[in-house]
């Protein structure tokens, strides 16, 4: 146990942590506003994934192509959730969680097999953006740049959420409409366009998630279901339906899988969930949550 061995784990840890609050963020602020469990929102993330390397390949090797796929991916996600919920899922409000998430299962279903007709089913890989290559010498271990850049973006954008969500008046309409959607569509708010920003917004996070990840991991059918359950452990760690809730969630997940690898190599995954069962025990709406009447 040495300084330069613990500083390694907290980095790795808080790397995954922040990639998890990008992913999950998404998943908590569209139920925390529309009470939609998007059980999808890992296959928009993939799909984002998928973009981001197919972008790469057209452009390579073009100057800031990795920074182009990015936008693609969160742009192309954006679209796609934004056809989902319009066409398709706003006819599920006001129905059972149940239902919900039957159908955002089949669209899990639907994705993925897309996805492999599409890209096929072999494992790629994207390369990062040449501007974060090489890292950072601090406190005895080597902090790569990519790294370095994910621990900041994530704070910075749950910086960014959280004052749109307090402080400008789109974020006041969308608090209100978690409260009671009917009262605010009374009073003359368009509701149903309050709705389907918020669930684009929500996949564009989910989308630039995706390709910010390509760098680090393989894009390979399947990522998706993998990366969901991670999400949701996220978000009832945190709270379901609380922001901040879900970046405090995360930094949880993250260090606590990042050192129990360290101290617990055979029962790193065991202590992520006990921890989870532990805060479902203790406090079923989540650290951060309130309870739902």
């Amino acid at each position: 146990m040495t300084v330069s061995l613990i500083a390694a784990q907290l980095f790795s840890g808080l790397t995954t942590a922040m990639f998890l609050f990008l992913i999950a963020s998404g998943l908590s602020l569209v139920f925390g506003i529309m009470r939609v469990l998007n059980f999808a929102h890992g296959s928009f993330y993939m799909v984002g994934a998928y973009i981001a390397w197919q972008v790469v390949t057209w452009l390579h090797p073009t100057g800031g192509a990795f920074w182009i796929a990015a936008l693609a991916s969160g742009v192309g996600v954006a679209i796609l959730g934004g056809v989902v919920e319009r066409l398709l899922l706003r006819h599920l409000y006001g129905q059972e969680e149940l239902y919900q998430l039957l159908f955002t299962y089949a669209l899990v279903l639907i994705l993925g097999d897309t996805a492999k007709f599409i890209w096929g089913t072999d494992q790629l890989s994207v390369q990062g953006p040449p501007v974060l290559s090489g890292g950072l010498h601090l406190l005895g271990t080597i902090l790569p740049y990519y790294n370095l850049f994910i621990i900041v973006v994530g704070p910075a954008i749950a910086i960014g959420v959280g004052l749109m969500l307090s402080r400008s008046s789109a974020g006041r309409l969308l608090r209100a409409a978690a409260y009671d959607r009917e009262m605010l569509g009374a009073l003359g708010a368009n509701v149903g366009l309050l709705y389907t920003g918020m669930f684009v917004a929500s996949s564009f996070l989910a989308g630039l998630a995706g390709a910010l990840i390509t760098p680090i991991v393989s894009v390979v059918p399947g990522m998706d279901v993998e990366v969901i359950v991670q999400a949701f452990i996220v978000v009832v760690i945190g709270g379901l339906g609380s922001f901040w809730g879900t970046f405090w969630g995360a930094m949880i997940y993250g260090l606590t899988l990042s050192f129990g690898i360290l101290v617990f190599p055979e029962f790193s995954l065991f202590s992520v969930y006990a921890l989870m069962a532990v805060v479902l025990i203790v406090r079923p709406w989540g650290l951060f949550g309130r309870p739902i009447r």
